[in-house]
């Protein structure tokens, strides 16, 4: 009793400086039309699709805009778009089946299930787990080997995905540090597909899709046997859209990752199912997909990102994690599950909000297309929390203004370098020769027309010419145009003037983290 006073006033001083967590009203359609013809007004956009639930009822599912500027068709809610890394909570999922089967736990380690797995150290190798293929905390850089699929065309399987790792240098200790990945989920769906004796395509679309009635959607663009109604990918260039070809490497194997396509029509349904917790509607009757215990082990924190001890208006954000194929936070006192999918010329993104049954979905087929599924899906989330309105469209199209500002500066003086120094005489036999990297294989730097010219046996899109830069540092413009992606090559030379070795990084520093030249290691080798 003693303290009882003191205790009071404490918890009176708490409620002074405690955020107010209110809850603000339903974001109509009309409001999300708004939304949509001002981000289009903003920036070229081609189409769009944005699906939400509330209370396990979808209050909104739409598509604006068009299919393809080469064959235009209106989007609607039934147009599948590349999700890309919102699959990756579809292959959690599947491993989450196969657990309530008993047919694997979380903490299995890796190579009892695929004894050739190797990471880059036998300890690793010995205690890397189920979870550790989903949480980014491998101790590898951020991306490490995505070259081997980015750009797509090129000819790495399974097999090679296993052997990578070995060869890949870590940047951090083992479970220690967030670093996202794409080809440890690759791994992920090899597991369901040994444990299963099903691919993982074949898993994810008999024992997910099929039961919540997503007949939409496939878990690979190959599987679109009808091509109608199918988002191609856009760029924009110079203020126009232009349209690229599909992204099309993830094949039944390989689509883990990022290989799914899918509607807003379809996707309602997934957010439904998890915002229900784990349970779905099938004729008239409940069913589970997921335990209560593995749904809970999905959406848990695993992987620190970030923390605030003292976090800032208007979200209170104290964390930012990674749970098991989902990105989790707290917005005002309530726990977000969301994730981003980024594939060339395809953004998107999905939001959870467990306490408020809410569910966010936005697809695009523009890239940047003013992060239309950023400010969208930001700006119906905050109407949900009550946050006080912001111009997301306005703060996107900064970013992408001043981003684009930035690297074209740095890019723009590495081009003025290369022609300023054009006709400087090269011995070019010094630096030709085939290369070859432990996990990515053999390049050939050869001569065209007069030029170096650097060839990926393996990634034909990886080609184009190398224009002398300054000392033995060469920038390759890419043949490959979909991205901005162009690299420098920098050669070692023996004593004898010579070129040994390559490392490479790319030339903007806005190039995607998918575009890991850095990690390459290329050393000369004889024929």
């Amino acid at each position: 009793m003693m303290h009882s006073r003191p205790f009071m006033v404490f918890v009176m001083i708490l409620f002074l400086f405690t955020p107010d967590y209110g809850v603000g009203q339903s974001f109509t359609s009309a409001q999300i039309d708004s939304l949509v013809d001002a981000t289009r007004q903003k920036m070229p956009l081609a189409g769009i699709a944005i699906g939400v639930v509330k209370d396990g009822q979808v209050v909104h599912h739409k598509g604006y805009g068009m299919t393809a500027v080469d064959n235009p068709q209106p989007v609607n809610a039934h147009t599948r778009f590349a999700i890309a890394s919102n699959s990756k909570a579809f292959t959690t999922a599947a491993l989450a089946i196969l657990v309530d089967e008993g047919k694997l736990t979380w903490e299995d380690k890796v190579v009892d299930h695929i004894p050739e797995f190797r990471m880059y150290a036998p300890y690793v190798t010995a205690n890397f787990n189920i979870q550790d293929l989903l949480t980014h905390r491998s101790g590898l850089g951020l991306g490490a080997g995505d070259l081997m699929f980015f750009p797509d065309g090129a000819d790495f399987s399974m097999e090679d995905v296993l052997k990578s790792f070995q060869y890949q240098q870590p940047v951090s200790a083992f479970r220690t540090k967030y670093d996202y990945d794409n080809l440890l989920y690759l791994v992920a769906g090899e597991v369901v597909a040994r444990v299963s004796g099903q691919s993982w395509a074949d898993f994810v679309r008999e024992r997910i899709m099929e039961p919540l009635g997503m007949y939409e959607s496939v878990p690979v663009y190959q599987q679109t046997i009808k091509k109608d109604n199918v988002a191609m990918p856009h760029r924009v260039a110079e203020n126009q859209l232009v349209q690229l070809e599909t992204y099309t490497k993830p094949n039944a194997s390989l689509g883990a990752a990022g290989g799914i396509y899918a509607s807003v029509h379809d996707l309602t349904k997934w957010m439904i199912m998890h915002l229900n917790g784990g349970v779905y509607m099938q004729d008239g009757m409940e069913q589970r997909l997921i335990s209560v215990d593995s749904h809970r082990e999905i959406f848990r924190p695993h992987t620190n990102i970030d923390f605030e001890l003292l976090p800032d208006a208007p979200y209170y954000t104290h964390f930012f994690s990674y749970g098991l194929g989902w990105g989790i936070r707290d917005r005002k006192g309530m726990i977000c599950a969301e994730h981003t999918g980024v594939l060339p010329g395809m953004l998107s993104r999905t939001i959870l909000v467990p306490r408020l049954k809410l569910g966010i979905v936005v697809l695009t087929n523009t890239d940047p297309g003013g992060y239309a599924y950023r400010s969208i899906s930001q700006s119906i989330l905050d109407g949900y929390l009550n946050v006080i309105d912001r111009d997301w469209i306005d703060t996107y199209e900064r970013q992408i203004s001043e981003m684009a500002s930035t690297s074209d500066a740095v890019t723009h003086k590495v081009w003025q370098t290369v022609e300023e120094n054009k006709f400087r005489s090269l011995n070019l036999d010094a630096y030709t020769g085939v290369y070859h990297d432990d996990w990515f294989g053999r390049v050939v730097v050869g001569v065209k027309n007069g030029q170096l010219w650097f060839s990926s046996l393996r990634s034909p899109k990886l080609s184009g010419p190398m224009h002398y830069y300054k000392g033995n540092t060469f920038a390759i413009r890419w043949d490959y145009r979909d991205m901005n992606c162009d690299a420098f090559a920098s050669f070692m030379l023996d004593t004898e003037g010579n070129a040994v070795r390559i490392s490479m990084k790319g030339i903007s520093p806005n190039i995607d983290f998918s575009f890991d030249f850095q990690d390459l290691d290329l050393r000369r080798v004889e024929e």
